[in-house]
């Protein structure tokens, strides 16, 4: 399978070496990298280091290498600038020993103004500065991607209300093509996993990090599995494994593609968005205006927004029509390949990370996110 190593890891990689300019350790080109829990430790390539403002900063620079082609962030150019803050008993506000701000092109939560980070990214910043950070500072570190904020209009980040560019949301250390054949072959594994491990017969399969997120911060008291865009195999793979229920939780942009027959969800093999939710609302009368306005937008969000300002109900009538359709179609899909009475159900998020839709099947689970 083709990898590399996800962006919390770079990140880290170039906050280590700026890090240990300012305390006056040697710089290296590299900097082997810690993950917690695992006896490893990875190398990451360093581009350059140097001091600024009367050497009271550092600026440390590399360029994130994922190894997959179809990767945002491949070859992204990341800056660290750290700096020092003396700690202040007085101060109460200093107790957390690293202060990671988001710089230009660093994602933030349009709600919160939070920087948008995991919980991975900042156990991996923790594990490589904390021991080097000197006593009686705190380490302040501003995190910039030059090209971010073009590079952010390129993703659906605005659709999950991150706004100003990319998002530090890696969960794990490798990087792994959600395109890639294997990635399906490595969801299979885990579901192989599963079943032998005292499973109760339902699964939730989620599309990407953003919904991985999300089902986490739900605390879902149901086992899940990141299914990437091989959805349509791991539905049948499940159905051939006796699998009772699978709950397919995801943002509508992705889901909908499910609707329309795809079961590959990869913008690089089909899109197709606009085109079924237009069949959807042909389907429920929508008003031909509406629909030829339809038609005419660039993406799911923005079509929405013009059905939720026409008319609320019809909105959310359509949207749960297109849940329906997702449950009825990953049936039939199914059962082309495999004869089964496998509960298939559906619950779908919004560009807010607020879940919104469910199928019929699907409203039996919607307590479980909440």
């Amino acid at each position: 399978m083709k990898k590399g190593f996800s962006l919390p890891l770079w990140v880290a990689g170039a906050a280590r070496s700026a890090l240990k300019k300012l305390v006056g350790l040697p710089f290296d080109n590299y900097e082997l990298i810690k993950i917690s829990n695992e006896k490893k430790e990875i190398k990451i390539e360093i581009h350059s280091v140097g001091l600024l403002k009367d050497d009271s900063h550092a600026l440390g620079i590399t360029f994130a290498k994922s190894g997959l082609d179809l990767d945002i962030t491949q070859n992204l150019e990341i800056w660290t600038i750290a700096s020092l803050e003396k700690i202040s008993f007085n101060n109460p506000s200093q107790t957390n020993p690293i202060n990671i701000i988001a710089g230009s092109g660093v994602g933030i939560k349009e709600d919160t103004l939070e920087i948008c980070i995991s919980d991975f990214a900042k156990k991996v910043l923790y594990e490589n500065l904390l021991d080097i950070i000197p006593e009686g500072f705190n380490l302040k570190l501003e995190i910039i991607f030059p090209n971010g904020v073009f590079l952010a209009e390129r993703t659906s980040n605005k659709s999950f209300g991150i706004v100003d560019g990319l998002s530090i949301i890696g969960t794990s250390a490798e990087t792994y093509s959600s395109a890639s054949p294997d990635q399906l072959e490595d969801a299979k594994t885990n579901l192989t996993k599963l079943i032998k491990n005292d499973f109760k017969g339902k699964v939730v399969f989620v599309i990407g990090e953003n919904g991985l997120n999300l089902a986490k911060t739900c605390n879902v008291k149901l086992p899940i599995i990141k299914v990437g865009n091989w959805i349509g195999p791991l539905i049948v793979d499940a159905a051939i494994k006796n699998v009772e229920t699978v709950i397919l939780f995801g943002y509508h942009g992705k889901l909908i593609k499910l609707a329309g027959g795809i079961f590959h969800t990869h913008n690089h093999l089909a899109d197709a968005r606009i085109e079924i939710l237009v069949y959807l609302a042909v389907k429920e009368k929508v008003p031909a205006e509406i629909i030829v306005e339809l038609s005419q937008l660039d993406n799911l969000e923005n079509a929405l927004l013009l059905l939720e300002g026409f008319d609320q109900s019809i909105a959310d009538k359509l949207f749960k029509n297109l849940s329906n359709t997702i449950e009825k179609r990953s049936y039939a899909y199914v059962n082309r390949y495999v004869k089964t009475d496998m509960e298939i159900a559906s619950i779908i998020f919004d560009r807010k990370r607020k879940i919104r839709w469910a199928g019929i099947n699907g409203n039996n689970y919607i307590s479980y996110f909440q």
